[in-house]
């Protein structure tokens, strides 16, 4: 298999959905570098997008149409200044005009030029978009990209794991099993067999730079959240709650940044109430800021990016971890995700729910796990643990949106990871039945066997029992 590097499981982007914002958003990138490089950019006239799948079903609450403008635009989500964005896109709306890649400026109408195809899916991946643009002689080019889950993209010829680099790394897993048996036979705990595989791609300074701004972004996400009130965009009229949550708790107490913050939560209480609470707000504020498209780390997806960083959140405030420590977690966390993509699929559109929440709250069992003081086998059994009682979670999001019951669902994932960790360092891992080889392919054979209604097409679930106002949506 194609190796991945935890950088392609947790990366810097923009909400509200990995599979239908930030992959559109590089496939439409990709469309206009792959045909029109150059000069070559000059010659078209016009295009139009389509939408199929679960793409086109639920592509207006996920914010499809505004990812492809941002793609097709020339804008980078690690980079792209979120404020800004209701601006640039009324912009465009209201001038029915498009600056491809910022250097082509060509008539575009949304309404018209992004078409929702609502009763044809395309076969290769329930998330597929197809891309035409007329040129100046009349000709027309096409093509046809799937956004597979967690940001990642394929084009139409392309088969396996695409855009990930073909490198050779000194330990080299697709299973549990081969994790298991690198480190037993080198003596390694499982982050460091990580870490000598990410010095494959990279220096050991740029792994350590990566690492520390994915933690940056995970910390800066959760301040925000908890510090912007107000309501959810998209109809529903979803209060943000993670703001008055922690209003309450941090009792009035005054800090001046991230570490007084953190200093400052510490002091009001380690009780389990007041833990469980934390955990809590910290999940809400992440799913919060992805529902407002702003800016989080994808782990492994958007849907589900609120579990990573509350579990870490909660060992830095909880268990004093310091910037080692919460490098260790990280790519510790990226490699159980990487298993996850290979052995089964991190797409909600493929798997459902046990593909976003299970999966990221079995990466983030298996770190804390680990960084807690456990062995490679209480890692994986952790992580084992956690899938273990997501399997068969469905994915049926109300009008589209990442807001109910998905907010929600990040702070149970959260919570489910550190019951699992609690469980995997008080057992012998010996004595498992199941193994985490078992329960990934458990998982895809659930993914296969589930009715596509609650693969994150809005057609079953709570999304045909809750009353929706749509026309925002």
């Amino acid at each position: 298999m194609p190796r991945i590097s935890v950088f392609d499981m947790l990366k810097i982007g923009v909400g509200p959905s990995s599979s239908h914002t930030m992959g559109p958003w590089r496939a439409a990138a990709r469309f206009l570098t792959d045909h029109f490089a150059g000069a070559a950019l000059d010659q078209v006239e016009h295009l139009t997008a389509h939408l199929y799948g679960s793409l086109a079903k639920t592509g207006r609450g996920h914010g499809t149409d505004i990812a492809l403008l941002m793609g097709l635009s020339g804008e980078e989500p690690e980079t792209f200044d979120t404020e800004t964005l209701a601006a640039r896109v009324a912009a465009i709306q209201d001038a029915r005009r498009l600056l491809l890649l910022g250097r082509r400026a060509i008539p575009f109408d949304p309404s018209r030029d992004i078409r929702f195809h609502f009763d044809e899916t395309l076969l290769y991946h329930p998330n597929g978009m197809r891309f035409a643009a007329r040129l100046h002689d009349g000709s027309l080019v096409t093509a046809t990209y799937y956004s597979i889950g967690g940001g990642f993209i394929a084009h139409e010829n392309e088969t396996g794991a695409p855009g990930m680099d073909e490198v050779t790394l000194p330990y080299p897993a697709d299973s549990a099993e081969e994790v298991r048996a690198h480190c037993a036979a080198n003596d390694l705990p499982l982050w460091r067999m990580v870490w000598e595989n990410e010095q494959a791609w990279r220096s050991p300074d740029a792994v350590r730079a990566r690492l520390d701004a994915l933690w940056d972004a995970m910390r800066d996400c959760i301040y925000r959240g908890c510090h912007t009130p107000g309501e959810l965009p998209g109809g529903l009229r979803v209060a943000r709650r993670a703001s008055q949550i922690h209003q309450r708790l941090i009792c009035g107490a005054a800090y001046g940044s991230h570490d007084e913050w953190i200093a400052r939560i510490r002091d009001c209480g380690t009780t389990f109430a007041d833990v469980v609470k934390w955990v809590s707000v910290f999940a809400l504020a992440v799913n919060e800021e992805n529902a407002s498209f702003g800016r989080v780390v994808t782990a492994p997806t958007n849907g589900a990016a609120g579990v990573i960083p509350a579990v870490l959140m909660y060992y830095v405030c909880f268990h004093d971890a310091d910037e080692e420590a919460i490098r260790r977690f990280l790519m510790v966390a990226g490699e159980i995700g990487t298993l996850f993509k290979k052995g089964a699929t991190i797409s909600a559109a493929l798997g459902g729910c046990q593909a976003e929440i299970g999966v990221s709250s079995a990466m983030a069992a298996a770190a804390l796990a680990e960084c807690l003081g456990g062995t490679v086998d209480q890692a994986l059994m952790a992580a084992e643990i956690t899938m273990e009682h997501h399997l068969g979670l469905t994915c049926d999001p109300v009008g589209g949106l990442v807001q109910i019951p998905c907010i929600e669902r990040n702070a149970m994932g959260a919570m489910k990871a550190i019951t699992a960790a609690t469980l995997a360092l008080e057992s012998l891992p010996q004595n498992a039945k199941v193994s985490l080889d078992a329960v990934i392919r458990t998982m895809w054979q659930t993914a296969q066997d589930m009715s596509d209604k609650y693969k994150e097409t809005s057609e079953g679930g709570l999304a045909l029992h809750i009353p929706v106002n749509v026309a925002e949506c």
